[in-house]
Parts: structure tokens; sequence; C-alpha cells
């Protein structure tokens, strides 16, 4: 089935093209074109006045949607929930997010991924947000989760078929060339919850890490004397650095000053179960976590992840970084493509590429629709 979706502007992952169309066979992409030049054979819907048809987004650290938490439901339907409630925002990729647990836990996470990505092309991998952190740095992980590396870990890890497998670790907490085997059997490896000092994470670029979990964030402060991560992020050309833009987790000035750097920044959410959902509040590890004024915390006030959605991320860096929707837009889409090891399919309207679109408001960065993998999916939330 061939079909074309126009618009008045398509961006297209690097420019902003004018009244534009995008031609649609099956799952991919056939062809951007000038929509006065679309062959009258083929049907195609037009998008509302001003609105832009944009690249899909992709979500690397999403810990649950739908008032359900990956860790308390890492089962096929417990992932299609959340995956439905994240498409409402825009969201056509994603890493279902499993927090530091138990290997019974990881190894449930991993089977129910295996199952989900036969049948929701939104599914794309799964991200292990641990266990292998620094206790000094854990955040709202529970402490008791956390371990070193053990024997049988890096068959748990490699990753399935057709998948991406994000482990994000401390650096410090594991062994001299765990990282290099770890991206030696295929798996991106990013630093995070981590008290490692510039040194060690020199050391762990040099075994092939490439990613930063949520800069600034549960990580080494910079200093002086010591810069320890955020230093080497910021400096490292191959480096990519995800960036919770909530107006919450990091001052906007911080992020303005990151994404001024040698490393490449890109969006994610990290999400908790009230995005889509009905619930001010859920569980955690056993601990109550409120959701109140944009900010999910523990009773203690430590922030428990967000209730942020990719929509609201791009809003945010309009309206709080100051950045045009031409130069956010990137940041959701074909940045972590990049990261992810996908950017000659995911990321950009292009021919080739897996029809994954979102139809936005300009003016308000409202998801209008959504089409996944040329499947439109569901209207704007």
């Amino acid at each position: 089935m061939e079909f074309a979706i126009a618009a008045d502007h398509v961006f297209d992952g690097t420019m902003l093209r004018r009244d534009c169309a995008v031609v649609i066979e099956h799952s991919r992409i056939r062809a951007v074109m000038r929509r006065n030049e679309l062959p009258s054979a083929i049907h195609h819907r037009r998008l509302p006045t001003g609105a832009w048809l944009v690249p899909g987004f992709i979500d690397t650290q999403v810990n649950g949607g739908a008032d359900v938490l990956f860790n308390d439901d890492p089962s096929p339907r417990g992932i299609a929930a959340i995956a439905a409630a994240h498409r409402r925002f825009g969201t056509t990729a994603m890493l279902p997010t499993l927090l530091s647990d138990t290997p019974e836990k990881m190894r449930a996470a991993r089977d129910a991924i295996e199952a989900a990505v036969r049948v929701d092309p939104s599914v794309i991998g799964l991200h292990y947000e641990g266990p292998f952190l620094s206790p000094d740095k854990a955040g709202v992980h529970d402490r008791s989760m956390l371990r070193r590396p053990e024997p049988g870990d890096l068959d748990l890890l490699t990753p399935l078929r057709n998948t991406v497998t994000l482990v994000t670790l401390a650096p410090e907490q594991v062994p001299e060339g765990f990282i290099a085997q770890l991206t030696g059997v295929g798996v991106r490896v990013s630093l995070g919850h981590s008290m490692a000092t510039y040194t060690q994470t020199r050391a762990a670029i040099s075994e092939g890490l490439t990613g930063f979990t949520h800069l600034f964030n549960a990580m080494r402060p910079l200093a002086s004397r010591e810069p320890g991560p955020i230093a080497a992020a910021l400096e490292e050309p191959g480096a990519w650095f995800g960036m919770i833009v909530d107006g919450e987790h990091v001052a906007p000035a911080m992020l303005r000053l990151a994404l001024r750097g040698a490393g490449r920044g890109m969006l994610v959410t990290d999400a908790m179960p009230p995005v889509g959902g009905s619930s001010a509040g859920f569980r955690l590890y056993g601990q109550q976590i409120t959701v109140r004024d944009g900010r999910c915390t523990t009773a203690d006030g430590t922030l428990a992840g967000s209730v942020l959605d990719m929509a609201s991320a791009v809003r945010n860096c309009v309206r709080m970084l100051g950045l045009p929707l031409a130069e956010a837009l990137p940041l959701a889409t074909t940045a972590p493509a990049a990261f992810l090891g996908l950017a000659d399919w995911l990321g950009r309207l292009a021919p080739g590429y897996r029809a994954d679109l979102v139809a936005l408001d300009p003016d308000t960065v409202d998801v209008l629709a959504t089409w996944v993998a040329g499947s439109q999916d569901a209207e704007g939330a």
C-alpha cells in the first residue's frame, strides 16, 4: 500500500522544507517530494495549515508510562502499555528502561523485550540502568540492588537479535576491560550514577563507552581540580549525553552550556508511570513517590525520574533553552538514532528510512498525529 502525507512544512531531520509530501510504501519512506509533484494516483492526507511533519521521536530512557513501572511489570503486556502511552506524545522508538534490580528481574525484562519487538516496532531494545552503579550516587536506586559484575552477566547483557541493548554503569564499579567486553558484543555503554574521576572516565571512553546518562544528575560534579565525567562528556567529540529538560533536573543555563561543547546532546525523558496515566503517584522499591508540580520525589525530596514526555522535552528546549524548533528537533530524532547506531534507518524523513512520523503544531509543539512504521498510531494527546 502506498500513500502520502503532505504538509506546509516538512522537517526531514536536517532542514525545513516547504510544501512537501512524504510518500510511504508499506513501512518505509519511498520519497520526499514537492507536493505539486505528487502523482495524482497516490492517495494523500493533507495536514492542517501550518503544521509540521517531522521524524518520530526516539527515547532511550523510559522507566514507565500508563501507570505501569517496567520494574514492576517486565512483561509484553506492561511494555505494550508503556509504549502506547508514549506514542501519544510522538515517541515512535524507545528503550524500556529497567532500574537496578535482581538478575532474575533482568532476565524477565530481556525475555519480555524479545517478545515485544516481534509485535511492536516502537520497541527497539532494552536499557539496563544499573546495577553496576556507585552507592554514593545511587539516587533513587535501591542500594541493596547495586553490585559488581558477576560471571554470566556478559551473556545476560549481550543484545538480542535486531535489538539495541544500552547499559548505564559507573566505570569505577566494574573491572578494567569489562566495558570493552560489553562493547565488543554490541552493547552501547553509558556512564551514569557514578563518582568516576576524569581519568577513570577517559579510560572508559577508550574501552568504548560513548554515552552519559542524564548529564549532570547523579554523577561527580564538575570541579576545578577534578573535572570528573562532565568535563569528559563535554570535550569528547564522540560522546553523546542525555538531557532531562524539564526545568527540575538541570538549570537551563547548564544545558545551554553543555550544548556548546564538543559532545553531542540528546533528549531523554527518564519517564515514570504517571506519563500518559491517571495516577498522582506510584511506588518504587516499596517507597511512595509523589508527583507534585511536575516533580517526582521521594518523601525526603529525592528526584525519582520525571513526568516528562518527548513532545514536552522538545517544547521545553524551545521555551526554556531558547532554541528554534528546527534546532530542538534533532535532539529528539537524529541525535539518539546516531547514538544507538541506527542512523541509517531511523531519525530522518528520507528514502529508505522507516516511516516514523509526527505531525506537530509548531506554535504549541503539541502532537497532532503519530505514525509508526507507516501506520497511524494515534491522534495527539
